[in-house]
């Protein structure tokens, strides 16, 4: 039975300072390492070891997945690092304070935004201070100027059947060390969720879900399993939907 493990990446110092991040790299936290470091342990504990990982080319996500890696005592496994897996880009809203923007923007404008399926913020201006077009990870004309929930799941869904899937139908624990938006996209395609569904879901970081699949990599059952302590797991869902708020 095709195992597929998800985590998304440990609290970042731009979620720390409730900032918008995309494709902007930023290190961990110490408290996302400890969400990290936690997360591999109830995988291990699980006994849900990876055979081969997957990541984006940014560091908080490829960090997290080291520790994780550490965790299960998988440090050795294969691992492939793509773009594709990259968190929404934000466009010129990267950097941005949240609540800040949206006492500026007010909040309708804010929620689509941030949760919309289709509407991308504005794009990141040319050459400005978060400007990745000249960033040598990326090939010319990789880096979008801005992107909505629709746009990662057209640059994610063709990196799952080339990569992914055949890794799960090869027989192997697949761990995928992403960010919200990407995992979102993921979660989306593997679910046939629409889109005004898919903009509800509140992915907290360091919580690892367990999709159990089919022969033909179909979910044995919807959304998951999410292991860690219920009650704390839906508080960080809703801290994740809160951001924006002024404390």
């Amino acid at each position: 039975m095709p195992t597929l493990l998800l985590v998304r990446h440990g609290q970042s110092l731009w979620n720390l300072e409730n900032r918008f991040t995309g494709w902007w790299d930023v290190d961990l936290s110490p408290t996302g390492e400890q969400e990290a470091r936690q997360a591999g342990r109830l995988l291990a504990n699980e006994g849900l070891l990876p055979d081969v990982a997957f990541t984006s080319l940014l560091t908080r996500a490829i960090r997290t997945l080291n520790i994780v890696q550490e965790e299960t005592k998988r440090l050795w496994i294969p691992v492939q690092r793509h773009w594709r897996l990259n968190e929404r880009h934000y466009g010129g809203l990267t950097g941005l304070d949240k609540a800040e923007t949206r006492d500026k923007y007010g909040d309708e404008q804010f929620k689509l935004w941030r949760r919309s399926y289709d509407v991308p913020p504005p794009p990141m201006p040319v050459g400005g201070p978060y400007d990745l077009s000249g960033d040598p990870r990326y090939l010319p004309g990789v880096v979008p100027a801005t992107e909505c929930l629709a746009d990662v799941v057209v640059r994610m869904v063709p990196y799952w059947y080339d990569s992914i899937a055949p890794a799960l139908l090869g027989g192997k624990v697949v761990l995928v060390a992403a960010h919200g938006n990407s995992l979102r996209a993921l979660i989306k395609h593997l679910d046939q969720m629409g889109g005004d569904e898919i903009a509800k879901l509140e992915i907290p970081t360091g919580v690892p879900i367990v999709y159990d699949l089919d022969e033909d990599l179909r979910p044995l059952q919807a959304g998951g399993r999410w292991l860690g302590d219920p009650e704390a797991i839906a508080a960080a869902a809703e801290a994740v939907r809160l951001q924006g708020q002024h404390k």
